[in-house]
């Protein structure tokens, strides 16, 4: 790779390292307005050595470069999440002084908002630890997004790729210029952070609590103040706002701009975000009247429960009421099912993405009166648009490694001493980026703590894979990549 692209890149590391320094003023507040002043050092001293190494990548300024190439936007991606992610534990380790496996596990998992922790006694936590945690999820649900509609898409594996067909013109009739379209999604993030800490707030959450549980919910991370996680807030209030936060944080965010300039209805009209709400509504049904027939409580409290715990699993948010590995087998082989699921392309939920489970529909169909009309001409359509082979492609590729990653990492797990439920559930928690996974050990009412130092960094490269979409990182590791 030549030298000035490498330059080129250290210097955007750099700016994102100067950024998270800033970002820590906001816990160093937090711990000012609650006399907290013994966790300050903390931050301070993180702050300082983040700064002076960002301020040490920028110090030559932009280097006479042409734009990045696609094959350095590889290397750009997934070195800035990494490098941002080790630097970023650093207050966790001098605040609770934990290894820094452990910080470092918390931290991938706060910024890829997959939502897994090794902490315990959160609800006497430092209010600084506690908003940075959130904070890591906030920042990292946006850079997915922005990711998502601005790079992936030149990397031929993200989902915004259906919407770039040359017969759709998409791009142009949505997406403004991708410098406005930034601004547009910052301020529909800020916008969507601002309601739910007004309504998390209102329905009976402290200011400090509603605002954790905001950042948290609209990135789709699940990091909680508590313990117990949203169980430990009995209103239903509390519990249907949750949900509403996370339904809207797993929608395509390019819809959001789309619907601010002027289309509106776009996002009713939308052929997946119709099959992802209706896809929660029929589960939230059946696994509720379900749970009612088979509990002691009434179907509208059965409905309630059930309908978080399914949306945190399929948004991939992963903050649980109550532990549902409790509701029997059944309960426990549909959540894990669920956690594959995802939501939608361009939005901060991880997982397979709902749109592929549509586009694999619809090429079954295709292909099943292909078998009954053979000499027919028979159209391959998704949400309007022609799906031609490249589509196919990449489907079938990223649907394969992502299968391949997750055994892998299980069979990993397994031979480190995990037993097959924790390393099952584990791998795909973390490729999937949901949080919890199953068995007494990971699942909802535990986490991941107890397991051993080689399982925590397996599954921080899971986490980092399945938020990257894997074939960002995977190539990175080809002959070919570094042969020119």
């Amino acid at each position: 790779m030549p030298l000035p692209a490498l330059r080129f890149i250290a210097f955007i590391i750099g700016v994102f390292l100067i950024t998270l320094a800033v970002s820590m003023v906001i816990p160093m507040l937090t711990l000012l307005v609650y006399d907290r002043s013994d966790d300050l050092g903390a931050f301070v001293w993180s702050s300082l050595i983040v700064l002076c190494v960002g301020l040490l990548m920028v110090a030559r300024g932009v280097p006479d470069t042409p734009q990045l190439r696609t094959r350095d936007m590889y290397l750009l991606t997934t070195a800035s999440w990494v490098i941002v992610c080790a630097f970023a534990a650093l207050p966790m380790v001098f605040i609770r002084h934990i290894s820094y496996t452990d910080a470092f596990f918390e931290t991938m998992s706060g910024i890829t908002t997959t939502g897994s922790t090794v902490l315990t006694g959160l609800d006497s936590a430092s209010p600084g630890l506690l908003i940075w945690r959130s904070l890591l999820h906030w920042l990292g649900g946006i850079g997915f997004i922005g990711m998502a509609v601005a790079i992936l898409p030149l990397l031929r594996v993200g989902g915004m790729r259906l919407f770039q067909t040359e017969s759709s013109d998409w791009s142009d009739k949505v997406t403004p210029r991708s410098h406005v379209a930034a601004k547009i999604i910052l301020l529909v993030y800020l916008g969507l952070t601002a309601l739910g800490t007004g309504a998390l707030w209102a329905a009976g959450m402290t200011p400090f609590e509603a605002i954790n549980h905001s950042m948290s919910l609209v990135s789709t991370g699940g990091f909680s103040t508590s313990d117990a996680s949203l169980g430990h807030w009995e209103q239903p209030a509390v519990h249907w706002v949750a949900v509403v936060i996370m339904i809207l944080g797993s929608l395509p965010f390019t819809l959001y701009v789309a619907t601010l300039r002027g289309h509106r209805g776009i996002l009713l009209k939308d052929h997946q975000v119709r099959g992802f709400i209706g896809f929660l509504v029929f589960v939230w049904l059946t696994v509720g009247t379900w749970l009612c027939l088979h509990s002691n409580l009434a179907w509208w409290d059965a409905f309630r429960i059930v309908a978080v715990n399914v949306t945190s699993v399929v948004t991939t948010t992963g903050i649980a009421v109550g532990d549902y590995t409790l509701w029997g087998s059944f309960a426990i082989m549909l959540f894990f099912y669920l956690t594959f699921v995802g939501g939608c392309s361009g939005s901060t939920a991880g997982g397979l993405k709902i749109f592929r489970f549509q586009v694999a529909a619809a090429l079954l169909v295709s292909s099943l009166k292909q078998l009954i009309h053979p000499r027919a001409t028979i159209s391959k359509k998704y949400n309007g648009h022609p799906i031609d082979e490249e589509i196919v492609r990449s489907l079938l590729t990223f649907s394969f490694f992502f299968t391949v990653t997750i055994a892998v990492i299980a069979l990993g797990l397994s031979l480190i001493g995990l037993d097959w439920m924790t390393a099952l559930s584990g791998a795909a928690t973390a490729v999937c980026n949901v949080g919890p996974g199953l068995g007494t050990l990971i699942g909802p009412a535990g986490n991941f703590a107890s397991l051993p130092d080689a399982a925590k960094w397996l599954l921080t490269v899971g986490m980092l894979l399945g938020r990257l979409e894997i074939l960002t990182v995977l190539v990175l590791v080809s002959p070919v990549f570094w042969r020119f």
